[in-house]
């Protein structure tokens, strides 16, 4: 099982550099924790020299080394639940994933937020153990 959880994070309308400080805002807090590292995911593919394109997908994607804590996956995800509660104005769409495992949340209340985290948790609480 991979002790890595990728973490994308969108919100549809929003400008890159929006993206880019909510993420940053992320790693910051993901840092805290007990994790081995939270690492930005390199663009997929080199721009021409000149070029203004922005990869969005690679500016809100986070890579998470999980330590080898048990509760290293519970503390990551707890404080991705915290983190986007207090998210004001804006609610970002979050997608997780580990190995093949993938839990996206977008529109959904706080208790459907609070148990699919749960459940992506139960499923690998394995991690680290």
């Amino acid at each position: 099982m991979d002790n890595t959880l990728r973490i994308l994070l969108t919100e549809e309308g929003a400008e890159a550099e929006d993206i880019a400080e909510l993420t940053g805002f992320l790693r910051a807090e993901l840092l805290q924790l007990d994790v081995d590292d939270v690492t930005s995911v390199p663009a997929r593919e080199e721009l021409p020299p000149g070029a203004r394109a922005v990869d969005v997908a690679s500016i809100g994607a986070l890579l998470v080394s999980l330590s080898g804590s048990a509760t290293a996956l519970t503390q990551v995800v707890n404080a991705i639940r915290d983190w986007r509660g207090r998210c004001r104005g804006s609610r970002p769409t979050l997608r997780l994933t580990i190995d093949d495992d993938v839990l996206e949340i977008s529109e959904a209340t706080t208790e459907q937020v609070s148990e699919a985290f749960d459940l992506f948790v139960s499923r690998h609480s394995t991690i680290g153990a």
